[in-house]
């Protein structure tokens, strides 16, 4: 069953339930077999970012008052310089495992996508699961002229403005926080 959960800023009284939500979402992963990284880590990482003034947008999905879910970005950069475009990182993505698979991460994305435009953010990338991301528009991001480590399918990103990286060859750094992840 699809939810229709209320999607909004982070709010200060959110970071408790936000830690909670990428910790319970990332063990659960953990448990179920997936190559994650440890939940601690990733819970940790979103606090880093935060206190670095490097968690550019921060979306909470609630249903019925709590924090089911989580959507954070990160500034990126690139390699030679990519003059004129602005770009972020999503991650992380979390949804706590009682409310999975009911269409939270799909409202997270589409509402926090159609923010970056409004906030004149060129291009999102991320490392996820090529089979979930395209169905948003994601495509590998070496299609798009940009790169990461061994350009693996599961590097995609998504042009917010139509041609923003046309001619694009760079490698794309992401928010240091990530640097220990790599």
């Amino acid at each position: 069953m699809t939810l229709s959960p209320v999607i909004r800023l982070e709010t200060v009284s959110d970071t408790e339930a936000v830690f909670r939500v990428n910790k319970e979402a990332f063990h659960a992963a953990a448990r179920g077999g997936a190559r994650r990284r440890p939940e601690e880590d990733v819970a940790a990482l979103v606090a880093e970012m935060r206190a670095n003034g490097n968690l550019t947008l921060s979306l909470v999905a609630e249903i019925d008052g709590e924090v089911a879910g989580h959507v954070g970005f990160s500034p990126v950069t690139f390699e030679p310089g990519a003059p004129g475009v602005m770009a972020l990182q999503l991650s992380p993505l979390a949804v706590l495992p009682a409310w999975q698979r009911r269409g939270i991460g799909g409202a997270l994305i589409r509402e926090a996508l159609a923010r970056c435009h409004d906030l004149g953010v060129d291009a999102v990338f991320l490392l996820g699961h090529p089979g979930y991301y395209p169905r948003f528009g994601f495509r590998p991001a070496r299609e798009l002229g940009v790169h990461y480590q061994d350009d693996r399918d599961a590097f995609m990103g998504i042009e917010l403005r139509p041609g923003a990286l046309a001619g694009s060859d760079a490698r794309l750094r992401l928010s240091p926080e990530f640097d220990r992840f790599v």
